[in-house]
């Protein structure tokens, strides 16, 4: 790994080799993944990426922490596309927005950023079992990716995990594992299982590989920008780990010179379980809640990456936003009707905090605003149908057809012929 130094315990300071099943510090604070900047400046610059026919997670490599001879795993990660969301922005009232939907990953969440630098990592460190717990994202991104690599896997979710992920994971050949209980109650018995077994632990929160992963995409918004920085960034908050590795990855780049300042962060969490934003807007320490929000990928009472997250948003002097879970169903319609992106909830919640933010006065509208969608609304149909409705049902004839027309208040503009 020809640019990493090491890693380094964000709570004490403590120092690592950065081998490939480094998990936590011995303080049990979460590791941090360092880079010899300098070289990166010296030896990398934004022109050497123009070129670069990869248009995957891995045309980053200078700031990844894989070995030079480790190949991608098979699934093409990353690139995700950026929209230029005009329509929306206007019936917001802000200047310029931005959506990165990264719900087009293999399989359909950004989550396949990490999973993708676990299966890496996993066959660096000679394992041929992974797994992890997760609200659904995680897991079937993992089992979708390591399904690809030749790897087995077990995974941990809870039982209130949506079917369309449940399915991923049963079509990839995943041990899927329901637990009945709560995220809190599935993560310690996969910890448990990882110690007893001995598999490659895939648990973002864990596992400091894992945010060099998600980071990338902020490497990819910034390159898509032409290294051109928003204002603000919009994500949603969940176990903490995603917004870490956003902020991480603004700090690489900022820190090697590919960008000339840093944005700021909206942190979004949903109403019903915001312990992090709780903690920002109290300044208070981050106490648990229960999991109350239908956004599933987000419901994480206990945060597993509390000081990483907390240190990214006070960091870049982010704002904090909850919104409810009626927000987050009208996020979900407003993405479709004016962008054609389908979110699930959780990856919604970021455009519904920026929504509230303008409303509430926290973001100025002539902001220029990057709003990343986190996984597709296919995940979650059950709550799609929920914001959107279910369909109109007639009779097969005209008469029908104009009745309901007529029930719905639709009134299609006929044209001459």
């Amino acid at each position: 790994m020809k640019y990493v130094l090491g890693a380094k315990c964000v709570k004490c300071g403590r120092e690592y080799a950065a081998v490939p099943d480094l998990t936590t510090c011995a303080c049990g604070g979460i590791l941090d993944i360092q880079y010899d900047y300098a070289a990166i400046r010296r030896d990398c610059s934004p022109r050497d990426l123009e070129g670069n026919p990869d248009r995957s997670m891995w045309r980053y490599r200078p700031f990844l922490p894989v070995e030079e001879t480790t190949a991608p795993p098979p699934l093409r990660v990353g690139w995700s596309p950026l929209y230029k969301a005009d329509r929306l922005a206007e019936e917001l009232g802000l200047k310029t927005l931005y959506i990165k939907d990264d719900g087009l990953n293999p399989t359909a969440s950004l989550k396949d950023r990490a999973s993708a630098m676990a299966v890496a990592k996993a066959k660096e460190a000679g394992a041929d079992t992974i797994a992890c717990s997760s609200t659904g994202n995680a897991a079937s991104s993992l089992a979708g990716n390591a399904a690809a690599a030749g790897f087995a896997t077990y995974i941990f979710v809870p039982s209130r995990a949506p079917k369309g992920k449940v399915a991923q994971l049963r079509i990839f050949g995943a041990t899927v594992i329901s637990v009945d209980g709560s995220y809190e109650d599935t993560f310690e018995l996969s910890r448990a299982a990882i110690d007893k077994w001995g598999w490659y632990n895939r648990n973002a929160a864990i596992n400091p590989y894992l945010s060099e992963g998600k980071k990338t995409v902020t490497l990819e918004i910034m390159e898509q920008l032409g290294w051109q920085v928003p204002d603000y960034i919009a994500l949603s908050v969940g176990d903490g780990c995603t917004i870490a590795g956003a902020w991480k990855g603004l700090k690489d780049l900022y820190a090697a010179g590919f960008i000339e300042k840093l944005p700021r962060l909206i942190a979004v969490q949903a109403e019903g379980c915001c312990p992090l934003n709780r903690a920002i807007q109290t300044g208070q320490p981050w106490q648990p809640m229960e999991e109350n929000t239908l956004a599933d990928s987000i419901a994480v009472g206990v945060p597993r990456n509390p000081d990483k997250a907390l240190n990214a948003i006070r960091e870049s002097e982010g704002v904090a936003v909850n919104v409810s879970d009626e927000e987050i169903l009208s996020a979900m319609r407003l993405l479709g009707r004016t962008q054609g992106v389908f979110g699930e909830p959780a990856g919604v919640t970021g455009t519904a905090g920026v929504k509230k933010a303008l409303e509430l006065g926290l973001i100025p509208p002539d902001s220029t605003v990057v709003s990343i969608v986190t996984g597709n609304g296919l995940k979650d149909v059950a709550n799609g149908i929920k914001a959107a409705g279910e369909p109109m049902l007639v009779r097969p004839d005209m008469e029908a057809l104009l009745a309901a027309f007529a029930a719905h208040h639709i009134t299609p503009v006929e044209r001459n012929h």
